[in-house]
């Protein structure tokens, strides 16, 4: 996928394309990127080893970037104060009048956790997917959408929600802004097997993909229902063991990690950490050294110079392709 990644006032004066890497493993979807410009985009999560240790801001020299083993020239690089849109994806599929206000509360708490320079939108789903409030930069609208969030009805159309989010939630909005998506669910879409429900029309191989290739970053919470859903829902427990691999997948397609709340009360907790992950995120672009445009897998790696007391994570490399 390539992004177009306007760079004025930052490096150049122009907008340049920058082709979109892939986290593939064997066995699991990938994608041919197109490499036009011949830039390789990366997004970089850079975590404390120590979470007590605070994260002094970093710069280009800091970073070296290897494909293939082979350092590379690095030509972009956008910091850890370059602004964000954030979307809060909340799964309410069994929720309760008691857990709504719940979730209310816990979703108030990461709209105050998050960057004034931010925009933050409200998603819900159950089968249905409703965008309880768009990106906006105003907080006071924001908490008051969050009386909009009532008790649902439904199933779980997780993955379609998700690309939903993906696809017209962040990518409808003509912005050159970084994007994440926050989402809170169990991961039990009922496309899965033995689940009750019809599910999505989107397949998990297909979302797995489209994450991979997109410029969003996933940051997915697992609250766990496991308990309650398998006793009155009838939910197998193979299910749940399902749900949270293809979770944990998402999450390595995106270059993060897979967050865990064991009840809702944690989410507040959970949320203030995604946050800080979140705030120490980079954009890297660079020129592959290796110009043949031949299809074949490229790895990719990150490294930090001098700073054993982080480690810096990104997508595992890609496929190079011309355009036809």
């Amino acid at each position: 996928m390539l992004l177009n990644v306007l760079v004025a006032g930052l490096l150049l004066t122009i907008p340049v394309l920058f082709p979109q890497t892939c986290n593939a493993q064997p066995g699991e979807p990938s994608e041919t990127i197109r490499v036009d410009s011949n830039l390789v985009d990366l997004r970089v999560s850079v975590v404390r080893l120590n979470p007590n240790d605070p994260v002094s801001a970093l710069q280009q020299k800091d970073f070296t970037i290897f494909e293939d083993g082979k350092p590379q020239e690095i030509v972009f690089f956008a910091g850890e104060d370059a602004p964000f849109d954030l979307v809060l994806l909340l799964d309410l599929s069994g929720s309760s009048s008691d857990k709504i206000k719940l979730i209310r509360s816990s979703a108030k708490r990461f709209i105050e956790s998050t960057r004034p320079m931010d925009r933050v939108a409200i998603v819900t789903f159950t089968d249905m997917v409703e965008v309880v409030s768009p990106l906006t930069w105003d907080r006071g609208l924001l908490k008051d959408s969050l009386q909009d969030i009532q008790k649902p009805l439904g199933g779980t159309n997780f993955w379609d929600s998700l690309l939903f989010t993906m696809t017209r939630v962040i990518s409808s909005e003509k912005s050159f802004r970084r994007s994440a998506i926050v989402v809170m669910t169990d991961g039990v879409d009922n496309a899965l097997p033995d689940v009750y429900g019809d599910g999505s029309r989107t397949t998990f191989a297909e979302l797995l993909d489209r994450v991979g290739r997109s410029g969003t970053i996933v940051f997915p919470i697992y609250l766990d229902t496991e308990a309650e859903g398998v006793k009155r829902n009838r939910v197998p427990v193979a299910a749940y063991t399902l749900a949270r691999s293809q979770l944990a997948q998402l999450a390595a397609a995106s270059g993060t990690k897979m967050y865990r709340a064991n009840k809702l009360k944690d989410l507040d907790l959970v949320y203030d950490q995604v946050i800080k992950d979140l705030s120490v995120v980079y954009s890297l672009a660079y020129k592959p050294s290796n110009e043949a445009q031949d299809g074949k897998w490229r790895s990719v790696g990150v490294q930090l110079i001098g700073r054993q007391d982080l480690t810096a994570t990104t997508k595992r490399g890609y496929f190079a392709k011309a355009e036809p």
